[in-house]
């Protein structure tokens, strides 16, 4: 077998890189690291460390810029799921630990939006909680919030994603919970950016708060940041590992992606964010801009709206609407057909109310031109035909 020596690692495989105008999704890899948390991924492989040790140091930064108590790297912010839901039912308590997911006996309730109910979820029920909808798509009241907790709550949930209607308030919810003893853990993976949502969700009273360490922050894909009280965190890390009793044991973070999601987090801190804001509203325009005249296509700025509270607004993107009198390919089929060009450019659907939307948070300098360029030829060539 030929060894590896570094280049062409991809070719070797046979596997095309592609230009991800999809935004920091996993199918198509998440972030492109930046040099410093690629370098502490090195430096960090040279060493064996006390991983208990390397788990509180790192925490102690994680806390120190989210203004939580305590902090923790965890695999993904789905595994930083599992861990909330773990440490709000079992606590430190190593026989409950050992127990986990067979919750019989335990506070095992965890309380959720029938809004905020999404695949992600199941890592709330892969601990062994079972989950307790309220409210309907249209509106929930308070009262459903205090009439849901029982004896048996162990938290209530609140997921941030695309925008749906029908949720409280996260500051409603706190103030519920927290009159009943029953602690807030909340779901952010995709929330950063804008950097200040680091903190954001701490100060309104969240109990733990988990991050994705692999979409805007740029770190590592396969790390998460939990952030919180210090009992919490505390009880997340015994469900941990590097802990070989706890339900968190497979999703297992090396001292490499410790380090560069750290790197990665320190850096995000730094990032002058409005210039990176500018850069790709100004992608965006170029590529609205590209598409104007084409018959039947409608191609329109969506401005950063971090306001809303969407994973999906914190950050410009191009739209692109094919009109009632369009007779080409259909939206999927536009996203197929750029799939499967060359360079293969990777675009999702704007969102349930239909179009195409280009991401720009993963284009590197030029590939705007590129996308906008496949783009106009494919819908020109059938709108011509």
């Amino acid at each position: 077998m030929q060894s590896y020596r570094g280049e062409g690692f991809y070719e070797r495989l046979g596997v095309r890189p592609v230009i991800n105008a999809w935004s920091w999704v996993t199918v198509a890899g998440g972030s492109i690291m930046p040099a410093p948390a690629l370098r502490a991924m090195e430096e960090a492989s040279r060493h064996f460390v006390d991983m208990h040790e390397l788990n509180r140091r790192a925490g102690e930064v994680i806390a120190r810029v989210t203004g939580a108590e305590a902090g923790l790297v965890t695999a993904g912010s789905g595994a930083g799921m599992l861990l909330q839901a773990a440490a709000c039912m079992a606590g430190t308590d190593p026989a409950k630990v050992w127990r986990l997911p067979d919750t019989r006996g335990m506070k095992n309730r965890i309380v959720i939006h029938r809004a905020h109910r999404v695949s992600y979820d199941r890592n709330f029920r892969a601990a062994g909680a079972r989950l307790v909808e309220i409210g309907d798509t249209g509106a929930t009241e308070r009262w459903e919030l205090e009439d849901a907790i029982t004896s048996k709550t162990a938290a209530a949930a609140y997921v941030f994603g695309p925008r749906k209607g029908g949720a409280l308030p996260l500051e409603t919810v706190v103030e519920a919970a927290h009159e009943r003893g029953v602690p807030v853990i909340v779901d952010a993976a995709a929330m950063l950016p804008p950097a200040e949502n680091l903190t954001k969700y701490i100060r309104a009273g969240a109990d733990l708060v988990s991050f994705s360490g692999g979409k805007g922050v740029m770190g590592p894909q396969s790390t998460g940041i939990l952030c919180g009280r210090k009992d919490l965190i505390e009880a997340a890390a015994m469900n941990a590992a590097p802990n070989s009793q706890g339900i968190g044991r497979p999703a297992k973070v090396s001292k490499e992606n410790i380090a560069g999601l750290i790197a990665a987090l320190e850096l995000f801190v730094d990032t002058d964010h409005e210039a990176v804001a500018a850069s790709w509203r100004s992608k965006c325009e170029y590529i609205v801009e590209a598409l104007r005249g084409i018959e039947s296509v409608r191609a329109e700025l969506a401005e950063a709206m971090p306001g809303l509270e969407d994973s999906r607004s914190g950050h410009a993107r191009a739209l692109v609407f094919l009109e009632s009198a369009w007779r080409g390919p259909s939206e999927a089929e536009v996203i197929s057909r750029l799939r499967e060009g060359d360079p293969p450019i990777y675009l999702g659907p704007a969102g349930p109310e239909g179009g195409i939307a280009v991401v720009p948070v993963n284009l590197r300098d030029g590939e705007e031109e590129i996308v906008a360029g496949r783009l106009r030829e494919i819908l020109t060539e059938e709108s011509s035909s």
